[in-house]
Protein backbone atom coordinates (compact mmCIF):
# COMPACT_ATOMS: atom_id res chain seq x y z
CA UNK A 1 0.00 0.00 0.00
CA UNK A 2 1.28 3.38 -0.74
CA UNK A 3 1.88 5.96 1.96
CA UNK A 4 -1.39 8.10 0.72
CA UNK A 5 -3.87 5.57 0.77
CA UNK A 6 -3.04 4.44 4.98
CA UNK A 7 -4.59 5.68 7.81
CA UNK A 8 -4.03 9.17 9.18
CA UNK A 9 -2.10 9.14 12.37
CA UNK A 10 -4.51 10.81 15.49
CA UNK A 11 -2.29 13.25 17.77
CA UNK A 12 -2.85 12.19 21.12
CA UNK A 13 -4.64 14.51 23.32
CA UNK A 14 -4.74 14.82 26.99
CA UNK A 15 -7.15 13.92 29.64
CA UNK A 16 -6.96 17.81 30.53
CA UNK A 17 -7.36 18.51 26.64
CA UNK A 18 -9.98 16.14 25.99
CA UNK A 19 -12.27 17.28 29.54
CA UNK A 20 -11.56 21.21 28.05
CA UNK A 21 -9.72 22.34 31.36
CA UNK A 22 -6.13 23.81 32.22
CA UNK A 23 -5.59 21.62 35.38
CA UNK A 24 -3.78 18.23 35.17
CA UNK A 25 -6.86 15.73 35.23
CA UNK A 26 -4.44 12.63 35.36
CA UNK A 27 -2.47 14.16 38.72
CA UNK A 28 -5.83 14.64 39.97
CA UNK A 29 -7.06 10.98 39.16
CA UNK A 30 -3.51 10.23 40.52
CA UNK A 31 -3.90 12.06 44.02
CA UNK A 32 -7.43 10.30 44.41
CA UNK A 33 -6.17 6.62 43.94
CA UNK A 34 -3.05 7.10 46.55
CA UNK A 35 -4.87 6.79 49.61
CA UNK A 36 -8.40 5.36 48.45
CA UNK A 37 -7.36 1.52 47.24
CA UNK A 38 -10.34 0.25 48.47
CA UNK A 39 -12.88 2.77 46.50
CA UNK A 40 -13.54 2.91 42.84
CA UNK A 41 -12.89 6.31 41.09
CA UNK A 42 -15.20 6.74 38.15
CA UNK A 43 -13.73 8.76 35.37
CA UNK A 44 -15.22 11.96 35.65
CA UNK A 45 -14.51 12.66 39.03
CA UNK A 46 -10.84 13.69 38.43
CA UNK A 47 -12.31 15.78 35.71
CA UNK A 48 -14.59 17.53 38.18
CA UNK A 49 -12.41 17.79 40.87
CA UNK A 50 -9.62 19.56 38.08
CA UNK A 51 -12.41 21.58 36.76
CA UNK A 52 -13.51 23.00 40.63
CA UNK A 53 -9.54 23.73 41.85
CA UNK A 54 -9.20 25.49 38.09
CA UNK A 55 -12.41 27.78 39.06
CA UNK A 56 -11.22 28.52 42.94
CA UNK A 57 -8.12 29.48 41.69
CA UNK A 58 -9.53 31.85 38.96
CA UNK A 59 -11.42 33.45 41.31
CA UNK A 60 -8.66 34.25 43.65
CA UNK A 61 -6.26 34.90 41.12
CA UNK A 62 -9.39 37.65 40.01
CA UNK A 63 -9.73 39.60 43.15
CA UNK A 64 -6.18 38.95 44.31
CA UNK A 65 -5.65 41.12 41.27
CA UNK A 66 -7.96 43.82 41.86
CA UNK A 67 -6.87 44.10 45.55
CA UNK A 68 -3.12 44.42 43.86
CA UNK A 69 -4.76 47.09 41.72
CA UNK A 70 -6.24 49.27 44.71
CA UNK A 71 -3.13 49.20 46.54
CA UNK A 72 -1.20 50.30 43.02
CA UNK A 73 0.88 47.00 42.89
CA UNK A 74 1.72 45.37 39.72
CA UNK A 75 2.08 41.76 41.07
CA UNK A 76 -0.07 39.72 43.10
CA UNK A 77 1.80 39.31 46.34
CA UNK A 78 0.32 36.68 49.49
CA UNK A 79 -1.15 39.77 51.43
CA UNK A 80 -3.03 40.63 47.90
CA UNK A 81 -4.59 36.56 48.23
CA UNK A 82 -5.14 37.16 52.39
CA UNK A 83 -7.05 40.35 51.28
CA UNK A 84 -9.05 38.88 48.70
CA UNK A 85 -10.21 35.62 50.76
CA UNK A 86 -11.24 37.95 53.76
CA UNK A 87 -13.28 40.52 51.85
CA UNK A 88 -15.67 37.60 49.49
CA UNK A 89 -17.94 36.02 52.01
CA UNK A 90 -18.07 32.32 50.21
CA UNK A 91 -14.25 32.38 50.13
CA UNK A 92 -13.54 33.85 53.65
CA UNK A 93 -16.33 30.64 55.05
CA UNK A 94 -14.61 28.14 52.48
CA UNK A 95 -10.90 28.79 53.39
CA UNK A 96 -11.75 29.70 57.04
CA UNK A 97 -9.17 27.41 59.04
CA UNK A 98 -6.13 28.30 56.04
CA UNK A 99 -3.09 30.32 56.92
CA UNK A 100 -1.71 32.08 53.97
CA UNK A 101 2.22 32.23 54.12
CA UNK A 102 3.41 35.83 54.30
CA UNK A 103 -0.09 37.34 53.99
CA UNK A 104 -0.09 39.26 57.62
CA UNK A 105 -2.94 40.15 59.24
CA UNK A 106 -5.99 41.83 58.10
CA UNK A 107 -5.77 45.88 58.73
CA UNK A 108 -7.81 46.84 61.89
CA UNK A 109 -6.58 50.14 63.25
CA UNK A 110 -8.61 51.25 66.98
CA UNK A 111 -10.33 54.73 65.97
CA UNK A 112 -9.09 55.98 69.44
CA UNK A 113 -6.21 55.83 68.22
CA UNK A 114 -6.27 57.39 64.59
CA UNK A 115 -8.50 60.57 66.79
CA UNK A 116 -5.09 60.86 68.74
CA UNK A 117 -3.09 61.47 65.45
CA UNK A 118 -5.82 63.52 64.20
CA UNK A 119 -6.16 65.62 67.21
CA UNK A 120 -2.20 66.16 67.67
CA UNK A 121 -1.72 67.55 64.06
CA UNK A 122 -4.51 70.16 65.12
CA UNK A 123 -3.01 71.01 68.19
CA UNK A 124 0.18 71.25 66.57
CA UNK A 125 -1.41 73.88 63.59
CA UNK A 126 -3.69 75.29 66.54
CA UNK A 127 -0.12 76.13 68.27
CA UNK A 128 1.95 77.56 65.44
CA UNK A 129 2.21 81.32 66.14
CA UNK A 130 0.87 83.27 63.83
CA UNK A 131 3.27 86.57 64.12
CA UNK A 132 5.68 84.94 62.05
CA UNK A 133 3.31 85.45 59.30
CA UNK A 134 2.11 88.81 60.15
CA UNK A 135 6.47 89.51 59.86
CA UNK A 136 5.98 88.25 56.42
CA UNK A 137 3.03 90.62 55.63
CA UNK A 138 4.21 93.43 56.91
CA UNK A 139 7.37 93.15 55.11
CA UNK A 140 5.61 92.51 51.88
CA UNK A 141 3.16 95.64 52.77
CA UNK A 142 6.52 97.61 53.19
CA UNK A 143 7.50 96.73 49.41
CA UNK A 144 4.58 97.42 47.60
CA UNK A 145 4.70 101.16 49.34
CA UNK A 146 1.41 102.11 49.43
CA UNK A 147 0.67 105.52 51.00
CA UNK A 148 -2.11 103.91 53.56
CA UNK A 149 0.44 101.70 54.68
CA UNK A 150 3.58 104.75 55.49
CA UNK A 151 0.84 106.84 57.20
CA UNK A 152 -0.74 104.20 59.30
CA UNK A 153 2.63 103.19 60.32
CA UNK A 154 4.55 100.01 61.65
CA UNK A 155 2.14 99.73 64.80
CA UNK A 156 -1.27 99.98 63.27
CA UNK A 157 0.04 97.87 60.02
CA UNK A 158 1.12 95.17 62.11
CA UNK A 159 -2.31 95.08 64.42
CA UNK A 160 -4.28 95.01 61.18
CA UNK A 161 -2.24 91.97 59.65
CA UNK A 162 -2.73 90.08 62.98
CA UNK A 163 -6.40 91.23 63.32
CA UNK A 164 -7.19 89.58 59.67
CA UNK A 165 -4.96 86.54 60.37
CA UNK A 166 -7.12 85.88 63.59
CA UNK A 167 -9.81 86.19 61.98
CA UNK A 168 -9.11 84.03 59.08
CA UNK A 169 -8.01 81.38 61.37
CA UNK A 170 -11.84 81.38 62.95
CA UNK A 171 -12.70 80.87 59.67
CA UNK A 172 -10.90 78.04 58.66
CA UNK A 173 -11.78 76.84 61.99
CA UNK A 174 -15.37 76.90 61.75
CA UNK A 175 -15.31 75.04 58.13
CA UNK A 176 -12.67 72.25 59.39
CA UNK A 177 -15.20 71.44 61.93
CA UNK A 178 -17.54 71.37 59.44
CA UNK A 179 -15.88 69.11 57.27
CA UNK A 180 -13.62 66.76 59.72
CA UNK A 181 -16.03 64.13 59.16
CA UNK A 182 -18.24 61.83 61.43
CA UNK A 183 -16.33 62.99 64.62
CA UNK A 184 -14.14 61.17 67.26
CA UNK A 185 -14.83 57.31 67.44
CA UNK A 186 -15.26 56.55 63.53
CA UNK A 187 -12.62 55.48 61.22
CA UNK A 188 -13.05 56.35 57.60
CA UNK A 189 -11.72 53.38 55.87
CA UNK A 190 -12.25 54.13 51.56
CA UNK A 191 -14.56 56.89 50.20
CA UNK A 192 -15.77 57.29 46.44
CA UNK A 193 -16.87 59.71 44.61
CA UNK A 194 -20.77 60.02 42.82
CA UNK A 195 -22.28 61.45 39.68
CA UNK A 196 -22.86 64.53 41.22
CA UNK A 197 -19.84 64.77 43.23
CA UNK A 198 -21.15 63.47 46.49
CA UNK A 199 -18.66 61.65 48.59
CA UNK A 200 -19.60 58.36 49.90
CA UNK A 201 -17.80 57.19 52.64
CA UNK A 202 -17.53 53.50 54.41
CA UNK A 203 -16.78 54.27 58.06
CA UNK A 204 -16.23 52.01 60.78
CA UNK A 205 -17.30 52.29 64.49
CA UNK A 206 -19.40 50.86 67.34
CA UNK A 207 -22.83 51.12 67.30
CA UNK A 208 -23.36 52.61 70.37
CA UNK A 209 -21.55 55.71 68.70
CA UNK A 210 -23.99 56.01 66.19
CA UNK A 211 -25.95 58.87 68.47
CA UNK A 212 -22.80 61.37 68.59
CA UNK A 213 -22.17 60.74 64.42
CA UNK A 214 -21.46 64.18 63.42
CA UNK A 215 -24.31 64.82 60.30
CA UNK A 216 -27.59 66.43 59.72
CA UNK A 217 -29.77 62.74 59.42
CA UNK A 218 -29.10 59.49 60.66
CA UNK A 219 -31.04 56.48 58.89
CA UNK A 220 -33.05 54.41 61.19
CA UNK A 221 -34.04 51.33 59.79
CA UNK A 222 -37.71 50.14 61.57
CA UNK A 223 -40.79 48.69 60.92
CA UNK A 224 -44.16 50.22 60.32
CA UNK A 225 -44.94 50.71 64.20
CA UNK A 226 -41.48 52.86 64.24
CA UNK A 227 -40.47 50.82 67.27
CA UNK A 228 -36.79 51.08 68.39
CA UNK A 229 -36.24 47.46 69.25
CA UNK A 230 -33.43 46.56 66.66
CA UNK A 231 -29.63 47.70 67.40
CA UNK A 232 -29.32 51.21 65.77
CA UNK A 233 -32.98 52.14 67.57
CA UNK A 234 -31.36 51.20 71.08
CA UNK A 235 -28.33 52.39 70.41
CA UNK A 236 -30.03 56.30 68.90
CA UNK A 237 -32.87 55.83 72.33
CA UNK A 238 -30.03 55.41 74.91
CA UNK A 239 -28.23 58.45 73.12
CA UNK A 240 -31.29 60.90 72.95
CA UNK A 241 -32.98 60.04 76.34
CA UNK A 242 -36.50 60.93 77.00
CA UNK A 243 -36.59 64.00 74.50
CA UNK A 244 -36.01 61.45 71.16
CA UNK A 245 -38.45 59.11 72.47
CA UNK A 246 -40.96 61.74 72.40
CA UNK A 247 -39.94 62.90 69.06
CA UNK A 248 -40.81 59.10 68.55
CA UNK A 249 -43.99 59.57 70.34
CA UNK A 250 -44.84 62.41 68.01
CA UNK A 251 -43.92 61.28 64.54
CA UNK A 252 -46.51 57.76 65.66
CA UNK A 253 -49.71 60.38 66.19
CA UNK A 254 -49.21 62.94 63.23
CA UNK A 255 -47.40 60.56 60.58
CA UNK A 256 -49.24 56.78 61.46
CA UNK A 257 -48.01 53.05 60.44
CA UNK A 258 -45.25 53.43 57.93
CA UNK A 259 -45.39 51.68 54.50
CA UNK A 260 -42.91 48.82 53.50
CA UNK A 261 -40.02 51.27 51.76
CA UNK A 262 -41.91 54.70 53.23
CA UNK A 263 -39.65 56.96 55.22
CA UNK A 264 -40.58 59.39 57.90
CA UNK A 265 -38.46 62.54 59.64
CA UNK A 266 -38.18 62.97 63.22
CA UNK A 267 -36.15 65.39 65.36
CA UNK A 268 -33.09 64.21 66.73
CA UNK A 269 -33.75 65.66 69.77
CA UNK A 270 -30.55 64.69 72.34
CA UNK A 271 -28.41 63.20 69.31
CA UNK A 272 -25.75 65.33 67.34
CA UNK A 273 -27.64 64.88 64.29
CA UNK A 274 -30.84 67.38 62.98
CA UNK A 275 -33.38 64.58 61.67
CA UNK A 276 -33.55 61.17 62.25
CA UNK A 277 -35.30 58.87 58.83
CA UNK A 278 -36.98 56.41 59.97
CA UNK A 279 -37.58 53.95 57.10
CA UNK A 280 -39.63 50.31 56.78
CA UNK A 281 -37.17 48.08 55.05
CA UNK A 282 -39.29 44.70 53.62
CA UNK A 283 -38.85 41.58 54.70
CA UNK A 284 -36.47 38.96 52.74
CA UNK A 285 -38.55 36.60 50.67
CA UNK A 286 -41.32 38.91 50.50
CA UNK A 287 -42.71 39.97 47.12
CA UNK A 288 -40.44 41.69 44.92
CA UNK A 289 -37.85 42.72 48.05
CA UNK A 290 -35.33 43.57 46.08
CA UNK A 291 -36.90 45.93 44.73
CA UNK A 292 -38.43 47.55 47.63
CA UNK A 293 -35.26 47.67 49.35
CA UNK A 294 -33.67 49.93 46.42
CA UNK A 295 -36.91 51.69 46.57
CA UNK A 296 -36.71 52.50 50.40
CA UNK A 297 -33.01 53.84 50.13
CA UNK A 298 -34.22 56.42 47.38
CA UNK A 299 -36.82 57.20 49.80
CA UNK A 300 -34.86 57.88 52.30
CA UNK A 301 -32.36 60.10 50.48
CA UNK A 302 -35.62 62.36 48.93
CA UNK A 303 -36.50 63.36 52.58
CA UNK A 304 -33.20 64.17 52.85
CA UNK A 305 -33.02 66.51 50.27
CA UNK A 306 -36.17 67.76 51.06
CA UNK A 307 -34.95 69.27 54.13
CA UNK A 308 -32.45 70.51 52.27
CA UNK A 309 -29.49 68.18 54.47
CA UNK A 310 -25.63 67.85 53.81
CA UNK A 311 -24.89 65.13 55.35
CA UNK A 312 -26.18 61.66 55.73
CA UNK A 313 -25.17 58.65 57.56
CA UNK A 314 -26.70 55.01 56.94
CA UNK A 315 -26.20 52.16 59.29
CA UNK A 316 -25.21 48.44 57.96
CA UNK A 317 -28.98 47.23 57.01
CA UNK A 318 -30.84 45.47 56.89
CA UNK A 319 -31.10 42.49 59.35
CA UNK A 320 -31.94 41.39 62.44
CA UNK A 321 -35.77 40.33 61.71
CA UNK A 322 -35.69 41.32 58.13
CA UNK A 323 -32.99 38.61 57.40
CA UNK A 324 -31.44 40.20 53.93
CA UNK A 325 -28.19 38.69 53.51
CA UNK A 326 -25.38 40.90 53.84
CA UNK A 327 -23.62 40.64 50.19
CA UNK A 328 -27.02 41.36 48.67
CA UNK A 329 -28.16 43.94 50.65
CA UNK A 330 -24.45 45.49 50.09
CA UNK A 331 -25.23 45.56 46.19
CA UNK A 332 -29.05 46.67 46.16
CA UNK A 333 -28.25 49.90 48.24
CA UNK A 334 -25.01 51.31 47.12
CA UNK A 335 -27.18 50.36 43.47
CA UNK A 336 -29.40 52.44 44.64
CA UNK A 337 -27.38 55.35 45.84
CA UNK A 338 -25.32 56.11 42.72
CA UNK A 339 -28.19 55.22 40.79
CA UNK A 340 -30.54 58.34 42.14
CA UNK A 341 -27.60 60.70 41.80
CA UNK A 342 -27.11 59.48 38.12
CA UNK A 343 -31.15 60.10 37.81
CA UNK A 344 -31.34 63.44 39.53
CA UNK A 345 -29.97 66.57 38.35
CA UNK A 346 -29.48 68.69 41.47
CA UNK A 347 -29.00 67.40 44.97
CA UNK A 348 -28.34 69.29 48.71
CA UNK A 349 -26.69 66.79 49.75
CA UNK A 350 -22.50 65.97 49.84
CA UNK A 351 -21.52 63.70 52.17
CA UNK A 352 -23.22 60.28 53.05
CA UNK A 353 -21.62 57.77 55.76
CA UNK A 354 -22.00 54.12 56.07
CA UNK A 355 -21.58 53.31 59.07
CA UNK A 356 -20.11 49.54 59.94
CA UNK A 357 -19.90 47.47 62.55
CA UNK A 358 -18.84 44.07 62.46
CA UNK A 359 -15.72 42.91 60.21
CA UNK A 360 -17.98 40.67 58.22
CA UNK A 361 -20.08 43.78 57.19
CA UNK A 362 -16.29 45.70 56.35
CA UNK A 363 -15.52 43.26 54.55
CA UNK A 364 -18.27 42.60 52.06
CA UNK A 365 -18.83 46.37 51.43
CA UNK A 366 -15.23 47.05 51.01
CA UNK A 367 -15.25 44.85 47.96
CA UNK A 368 -18.77 46.12 46.59
CA UNK A 369 -17.68 49.44 46.71
CA UNK A 370 -14.28 48.58 44.27
CA UNK A 371 -16.97 47.36 41.91
CA UNK A 372 -19.27 50.41 42.23
CA UNK A 373 -19.22 52.18 38.94
CA UNK A 374 -19.68 56.24 39.18
CA UNK A 375 -18.75 57.02 35.46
Amino acid sequence: MSARGGKKKSTKQSRSARAGVIFPVGRMLRYLRRDTHKYRIGTGAPVYLAAVIEYLAAEILELAGNAARDNKKGRITPRHILLAVANDEELNQLLKGVTIASGGVLPRIHPELLAKKRGARGKADAQSPPEKKAKKTASANKSTKKPSAKKMGKGKVLRKVRDKHAENSKDGASSSNLEDGPGDGFTILSSKSLFLGQKLSLTQSEISNIGSIKVEGIINPTNADIDLKEDVGNALEKAGGKEFLEAIRDLRKSHGPLEVAGAALSQANGLAAKFVIHCNIPQWGSDRCEEQLEKTVKNCLSAAEEKKLKSIAFPSFPSGRNGFPKQTAAQLILKAISSHFVSSTSSSLKNIYFVLFDSESIGIYVQEMAKLDTK
